[in-house]
């Protein structure tokens, strides 16, 4: 919740601003840390008018700048430089508008006294809570440091392939929603012009062409009212992906779609062996590194997978057997850490593990756009074809007939 305030400070000067902050008794601790005397402060109000409106798609902090941030502090961490230093050169330094003022107050809660962990804590949709229990870890052990060091790496890497995985399907996205706008258009403006010439011929008209001015007609008359069906179905199917059962539902359909299935598992356990490592790394417990993993692993299946391993090792099972009960969960991988617990290199493992399903996914990403640009030309090769063929053949046989 975001307040604003009038305040005095040390100097009697006045002072007014706005503080982000989870109620008002926090808001006002807050500001009494940074010696700041409270004369109003009262929860902020929304802006108003259509200028003034604020769009929160504008406002979010991208991945890519996170991934940034902690590389920069990595660097300032080892170079032994203050924490609050560290935050106000790079709120001061940072090209993103939303990350700069997240960085700010931050800044404003080091100075108030508060843990690094506790001031990023306050901006979630920033700083994840794996996130934040990493820099927990690092202030508790004294190795901040060496923190921002796996959490810089570690973002990378997670980064580069969760970019990987959208860019291959941004190109096939595009040529296809390009081809159905291609399509649309040619049946509601070219093949009506066309189909009123051949049926004024009189002459018998081909079955496919029938079909083409068959779905020519319909989308002319019905154009509207099939479009509003599809925003329909995609909002109320939007609805039940927010639910539980569909979240689940679409969790199994994503990792069970012949090969992009097996993509997304790879993902997954890539995700799944790379947090552990990175946890465990940082001196997080098992049972903590299992609970966080299973907040930020993005699937429900997996996310169920590992709280009931959770539960499992929590009474006194091995990492290995409570994995070994579920089919998503390779077998290599169960052998791989099963190894790793009797030899007391898990982590070593879990990076291995990490780095072989990283190369896993680059590979299949590969194959798979190799094996879309094929498919889509044959596709659009024979849509076209059958386009053009079904007004043309009959044009072609009026004019010989003539």
């Amino acid at each position: 919740m975001l307040f604003n305030y009038k305040a005095i400070d040390k100097d009697g000067s006045g002072k007014d601003g706005s503080i982000d902050a989870v109620n008002v008794d926090m808001a006002i601790n807050s500001l009494q840390r940074r010696g700041l005397v409270i004369s109003t402060i009262k929860e902020a109000g929304p802006k108003g008018g259509i200028l003034n409106m604020e769009f929160t798609f504008l406002q979010r902090v991208k991945n890519k700048d996170v991934v940034i941030l902690s590389r920069q502090m990595s660097t300032l961490f080892t170079a032994q430089v203050s924490a609050l230093r560290i935050f106000r050169l790079l709120a001061a330094e940072s090209e993103s508008i939303p990350l700069r003022k997240v960085l700010g107050q931050v800044s404003d809660d080091l100075q108030g006294g508060s843990s690094i962990s506790l001031a990023l804590s306050k901006h979630p949709k920033v700083f994840s809570n794996f996130y934040v229990n990493m820099v927990k870890s690092g202030e508790e052990s004294g190795k901040l440091d060496e923190t921002f060091v796996y959490l810089a790496e570690y973002l990378d890497r997670n980064y580069e392939v969760e970019s990987k995985v959208k860019n291959a399907l941004i190109y096939p996205a595009f040529v296809m929603s390009t081809f159905g706008a291609v399509m649309i258009l040619m049946l509601t403006v070219v093949i009506p012009k066309i189909s009123a010439v051949i049926l004024d011929s009189g002459q018998a008209v081909p079955v496919y062409t029938q079909i083409v001015i068959g779905m020519s007609s319909f989308l002319i008359n019905y154009g509207w009212f099939l479009l509003v069906v599809v925003l329909l179905g995609a909002f109320l199917l939007f609805r039940y992906a927010q639910t539980g059962a569909g979240k689940d539902s679409f969790a199994r359909i994503k990792i069970e779609i012949p090969y992009v299935g097996g993509l997304y598992s790879k993902l997954y356990l890539s995700r799944l062996s790379d947090n552990m490592n990175t946890l465990l790394a940082s001196g997080i417990p098992m049972i903590k590194a299992l609970e966080l993993t299973s907040t930020i692993i993005d699937n429900k299946v997996f996310e169920e997978i590992l709280n009931k391993a959770l539960d499992s090792v929590k009474g006194g099972a091995a990492l290995s057997d409570a994995l070994s009960r579920y089919k998503e969960i390779p077998g290599i991988m169960i052998q791989m850490i099963k190894i790793g617990e009797e030899t007391g290199e898990l982590g070593n493992i879990l990076k291995t593990l990490s780095k072989f399903y990283q190369r896993e996914v680059m590979n299949s990403v590969d194959t798979l756009v190799d094996l879309i640009e094929p498919i889509m030309i044959v596709m659009l090769g024979l849509g076209v074809g059958f386009l053009l063929a079904s007004v043309l053949i009959p044009i072609y046989n009026l004019s010989s007939s003539l």
